[in-house]
């Protein structure tokens, strides 16, 4: 059972991050056009699990695929498009997951655009950040090992948070 934790930012995420995504690349290969970081690991000084979220950026999702195995090797569970379609989702610690990968084709714009675009609103609005990383600290209290209600209660501030940033025109060049 996963224990929803939120602590500190920790300056040690993006290292963690380059690490990853290194041995993500080079799975990728040619294939792979950019990882960024993104996710609340992504923001300095946003509370958050502490589960690094990587957004690989493929020319062809099915070439990804072929990768497969080789991300097992490195410790991930491939889960599909785990409710996002065209997306490819795969963690890597069990239930104390220390890894997310969202793998998504060049072409899914909106997709790739909406994840940069709230990764560098939160940068650029730090009173938005703090705002959200006291909702997580607040349902990660309230919900230590209910992921469904942890998530649920997120729900509409990160929904409302992306409009924001969308609006606001961040993550407007998604494959830098």
């Amino acid at each position: 059972m996963q224990h929803i934790v939120v602590v500190d930012y920790d300056p040690q995420w993006a290292e963690m991050f380059r690490a990853e995504a290194a041995k993500i690349k080079e799975i990728l290969g040619k294939n792979c056009v950019a990882v960024h970081h993104i996710g609340s690991t992504a923001v300095e000084g946003l509370a958050a699990k502490p589960i690094i979220d990587i957004m690989p950026v493929v020319t062809d999702l099915a070439r990804a695929d072929a990768c497969r195995s080789r991300f097992e090797r490195l410790g991930y569970e491939w889960m599909g498009e785990f409710g996002i379609a065209g997306r490819r989702y795969l963690r890597k610690g069990g239930d104390e997951r220390t890894h997310q990968v969202h793998i998504f084709a060049q072409d899914d714009r909106v997709n790739v655009a909406r994840h940069l675009a709230v990764r560098d609103y939160l940068r650029s609005h730090p009173g938005e950040a703090a705002a959200y990383g006291a909702l997580k600290r607040a349902l990660a209290g309230r919900y230590p090992y209910d992921i469904e209600g942890y998530c649920d209660g997120k729900e509409a501030f990160v929904r409302a948070l992306e409009k924001r940033a969308l609006a606001a025109g961040e993550g407007a060049c998604p494959i830098n």
